[in-house]
């Protein structure tokens, strides 16, 4: 997900897409554990996109519009 879609969403689809987010990268590395993993790359997007998430959440706790 792209940061300009991320800063798009409201307070309560944020919380929905870290959950999201969050379990898309439980389920690769359980797949990764037992070897279905296919696209490796799904776990690094996955890391990015929470940290995606929360940069926004805390930007707007700051107060920052960036």
């Amino acid at each position: 997900m792209d940061i300009d879609k991320v800063r798009a969403l409201t307070d309560a689809e944020l919380e929905q897409a870290l959950r999201d987010a969050k379990r898309d990268l439980w389920q690769a590395r359980f797949e990764l554990a037992t070897r279905q993993l296919k696209d490796y790359t799904a776990i690094s997007g996955s890391r990015r996109t929470v940290a995606r998430i929360l940069t926004v959440q805390h930007e707007r706790k700051l107060g920052k519009t960036a």
